[in-house]
């Protein structure tokens, strides 16, 4: 796939099922990622220098997920002025409302996009960042665009299918 162009960042191994749905979607468009497990509270140090160094290494946006608090993607944003995607992880009793309203919560100046929460969050995390690198990349965007006609006719297909049992049903 090449050297990574996006930096997958989560807050523990834990969270590494959620994750793993940013780095397939990244994967089905061939965009190179790296992926580890750093702390905004336990690891801040680490988190930061990755964050701080990410650009040079030709990383161009973040995907970032956190439960609980939720501070590491604004932690990272505090450091890099690349887009930060956060995706808030349901590891808690609240069940993610937690990591969603402390991640949407930012104050103004600092950015963070953030995603639905868990594992459909994460995906879609993957392809905001894949839509974000095909604003300057048409192979790329013709690849979307692709992809979204595929969706497409595969919900006709279910559609039709549906019809048809709706008929064997004597239901239609």
């Amino acid at each position: 796939m090449g050297k990574p162009v996006i930096g997958i960042l989560m807050g523990s191994d834990s969270d590494y099922e959620v994750m793993r749905e940013a780095a397939r979607a990244l994967q089905g468009f061939d965009v190179a990622f790296e992926m580890l497990v750093s702390s905004a509270h336990r690891s801040p140090q680490r988190t930061l220098e990755y964050a701080a160094s990410a650009r040079e290494r030709g990383i161009r946006a973040f995907i970032v997920g956190a439960g609980a608090a939720a501070h590491l993607a604004g932690v990272v944003a505090s450091k890099t002025t690349l887009p930060v995607i956060a995706v808030p992880i349901d590891s808690t009793a609240l069940k993610g409302l937690d990591a969603l309203l402390a991640t949407v919560q930012m104050p103004g100046g600092i950015p963070v996009a953030s995603m639905a929460i868990g594992k459909a969050g994460a995906k879609n995390a993957g392809l905001f960042a894949v839509q974000l690198l095909a604003a300057t990349d048409a192979d790329l965007a013709a690849r979307l665009d692709a992809s979204r006609t595929v969706m497409a006719k595969e919900v006709a297909e279910k559609s039709e299918s549906l019809q048809q049992r709706l008929k064997a049903d004597g239901l239609a």
